[in-house]
């Protein structure tokens, strides 16, 4: 095992030899230096991912605080080829992750764009205050889900997630009882209009 000394020369020590020392004595030197020596190559790895110098140096300190982690859960045979592996997935995993987060962004931007810009249904055109007497009088026609759905939606300004949580219904239900409820209103206004 090897002592912790000021100047000790690391280089003429194997990778079993430092992480033998580590294990034993927990002195996180060992580790830093053992890093050291491949801090390189975990640098490239996240760079042939990230495609982005800072944000590769920022995985490398990430990297690392992994290392410590995880060294202690696995018997390392041969710890060059072992950190690759670590860095590998590590990038792989964290674009996985910033990927779904862009997909959940991209789609609920759209899911807004489409709620907000598209005006096919008089009652996208009706504010509170300004309520057709017939339009009021089919909304009072709907089913109840339906009903409830459409006055929280448009006359409280409840989102999909609040009406929800008020009805204890999921949201792809309440999204479903509000295009049902204005797809029965229009039905019920054309019938209206003759």
């Amino acid at each position: 095992m090897l002592i912790v000394k000021k100047n000790i020369n690391y280089h003429k020590y194997s990778d079993d030899q430092i992480i033998k020392s580590y294990k034993k004595s927990k002195n996180i030197e060992f580790l830093g230096e053992l890093f050291q020596r491949y801090m390189h190559l975990v640098y490239g790895v996240c760079l042939k991912y990230y495609k982005d110098r800072e944000e590769s140096k920022d995985a490398v300190i990430l990297i690392f605080e992994k290392l410590v982690i995880e060294i202690e859960k696995h018997k390392v045979e041969n710890f060059k080829s072992w950190l690759y592996v670590l860095t590998k997935n590590y990038c792989l995993m964290e674009l996985r992750h910033q990927k779904t987060i862009n997909k959940k962004f991209r789609e609920y931007s759209a899911d807004q764009i489409m709620e907000s810009t598209i005006n096919l249904h008089p009652i996208d055109e009706t504010d509170n205050l300004d309520l057709k007497p017939a339009l009021k009088e089919c909304i009072e026609k709907l089913r109840k889900e339906q009903k409830k759905c459409i006055q929280l939606f448009y006359f409280n300004n409840k989102c999909y997630k609040e009406i929800s949580e008020m009805l204890k219904i999921p949201e792809n239900k309440v999204k479903s009882f509000i295009q049902n409820g204005k797809r029965n209103l229009k039905i019920c206004l054309e019938s209206k209009n003759g």
